[in-house]
């Protein structure tokens, strides 16, 4: 026997999403310079990513992943042997 009460879906409050950082003080944020300073919380240097608390994605070619989805171009030194110095 299906009634309508039988088929009624119980609703639950919104969950609200915890921010990924509990440190204190609190690693900074995925829009600030130093985002790269945040904890790790997921680290697969078999696959080349780390995931930050702050949400950021770290790949080992150190390109970035932000929540937003925006993208950060690698950024990483120049080798020794590139370097040109000025005479």
């Amino acid at each position: 026997m299906n009634t309508a009460s039988s088929r009624r879906t119980h609703t639950t409050p919104q969950r609200k999403n915890r921010p990924m950082c509990q440190h204190q003080p609190a690693c900074p944020t995925a829009d600030s310079a130093d985002r790269e300073a945040a904890h790790l919380v997921a680290h697969h240097p078999e696959q080349g990513w780390s995931l930050l608390c702050n949400g950021v994605l770290l790949f080992e070619d150190t390109g970035e992943l932000l929540p937003d989805g925006q993208i950060i171009a690698p950024h990483r030194p120049l080798s020794a042997s590139k370097v040109v110095t000025a005479a």
